[in-house]
């Protein structure tokens, strides 16, 4: 099948996305966390079939800051899966650069082939991640 992109709609996020995180053992991070209420970021899908998602962050700088790449654990057709990663990474970055970023952003932890797919699409590797700190300052 063909992979495509869409948009994230209202029901992906506790549809989909919250089983995903689920499957990985990581918590699902809050919806209002999200860029656009959990909708600011696109789906790949192989034919219906939803494969990975990813957000966007704009900022009132330069930057754009891509995050929470999340996919189907269940999903492990070889290449076609790697070959998801990559547009969704290419997708969401091309966002960034039509809306007149400079730089793209992310964080990533524990996912060697998920750099190794950044680095592929020419993100450079800057420093070893170590810590990540969120604090909630409005209830």
């Amino acid at each position: 099948m063909d992979l495509n992109i869409r948009p994230l709609n209202d029901t992906d996020y506790q549809d989909t996305l919250v089983g995903w995180w689920k499957d990985w053992g990581m918590s699902a991070v809050p919806r209002d966390f999200l860029p656009d209420n959990g909708k600011g970021g696109i789906m790949v899908m192989d034919g219906e079939y939803p494969v990975c998602a990813g957000f966007i962050y704009t900022t009132n700088s330069k930057v754009a800051w891509v995050d929470w790449i999340v996919s189907n654990k269940n999903y492990r057709k070889k290449p076609q899966r790697n070959n998801a990663i990559k547009l969704l990474l290419m997708t969401l970055t091309e966002i960034a650069s039509k809306s007149g970023y400079i730089y793209s952003y992310a964080l990533v932890k524990n996912s060697s082939s998920l750099v190794k797919s950044y680095v592929d699409l020419g993100y450079t590797k800057t420093c070893v991640y170590t810590n990540e700190l969120i604090k909630k300052i409005w209830e």
